[in-house]
């Protein structure tokens, strides 16, 4: 049955690529809104999940307020889905008016200066379109991880759009990414991260909207290993059609003994400017899975409308 299903995924992420792109504009985004609001009416888990996120971001949010909020939130997620299909086939020019970043200096003086950058995301906004853009508008090839996804050939359609963007992809898991990041680092590249929610378990400890979370330390390692700048980014949309976003201020080396020390500062100073960002952009930041360990222990993910009792200090 898992042979099958997999099969299945492939073939309908297959459809979407070959065929979403082909769509008229407009069509295109009236169908990425009937697919989320289909979702939303059906409040399947990764639904119920979002809204239990939300909670955690909009605390003071009655239980109406969070099913709208999930709502846009789903509408925000199925026009990610609806750019990435189509993004293949924007050409130079639309890439870039579709995009505008606050604060690009920041990250234009490091590259321009032949230092390595560390490019730090939530999931927010579009990431492939933010890369795109960085690829197209700053003429700046780039280094990505990406999960290994089931089934294989599916994994194997990710890399290969991404790299049809100009990124160079490398798979999360093996253990030799992180020395590839660092050559790159070292060499005065740039490297791209998502880098809300750890993938080995063995992240570190945030406080994150007032509860335990656990986030990748690479991003701050990198930076303390290989001295590149850490910038941590933010997206969102709004009602136009140009994705918005914002290059924050470098995370700081603090002054304090240890590397670990040191590397669990630098990430609960990402953590906080995340959190920043999302709080002003809740419906742009697509988590539809666990995220704080008071629910990593939850058999249902089903989510649920508030915080629990019992759950992990910050």
């Amino acid at each position: 049955m898992s042979a099958v299903r997999d099969r299945l995924t492939d073939s309908l992420y297959g459809l979407g690529w070959a065929g979403v792109k082909k769509l008229p504009e407009p069509a295109a985004a009236a169908l990425g809104r009937q697919v989320a609001d289909t979702a939303w009416r059906r409040r399947g888990k990764g639904v119920t999940r979002l809204e239990s996120n939300l909670a955690r971001v909009v605390p003071d949010a009655s239980p109406a307020r969070l099913r709208s909020l999930s709502h846009a939130g789903m509408r925000s997620y199925m026009r990610y889905w609806m750019e990435s299909f189509r993004l293949p086939s924007w050409n130079e020019r639309r890439i870039v008016q579709d995009v505008e970043i606050t604060d690009l200096h920041r990250l234009t003086d490091a590259l321009a200066a032949d230092r390595g950058v560390i490019l730090a995301l939530p999931h927010m906004g579009n990431w492939d379109l933010a890369g795109a853009y960085v690829v197209t508008a700053l003429r700046t090839p780039f280094t990505t991880v990406v999960e290994r996804l089931k089934p294989e050939s599916l994994y194997d359609r990710f890399v290969a759009y991404r790299e049809s963007l100009g990124m160079e992809v490398l798979p999360h898991a093996g253990g030799t990414a992180f020395g590839t990041l660092a050559r790159r680092l070292r060499a005065g590249g740039l490297v791209c991260l998502v880098a809300d929610r750890d993938l080995s378990s063995s992240g570190l400890e945030v406080s994150f909207f007032g509860e335990t979370a656990r986030m990748p330390a690479g991003p701050a390692l990198l930076a303390q290993q290989t001295g590149a700048l850490l910038l941590p980014v933010t997206l969102w949309y709004d009602d136009s059609p140009v994705m918005k976003g914002k290059v924050h201020a470098p995370v700081p080396v603090p002054g304090v003994e240890g590397r670990r020390e040191r590397v669990a500062a630098m990430t609960q100073t990402l953590a906080d400017t995340f959190a920043a960002g999302i709080a002003e952009h809740p419906e742009d930041w697509h988590m539809l899975q666990r995220l704080w360990l008071a629910d990593l222990d939850d058999d249902d993910d089903g989510g649920r409308a508030g915080p629990r009792k019992g759950r992990g200090k910050g």
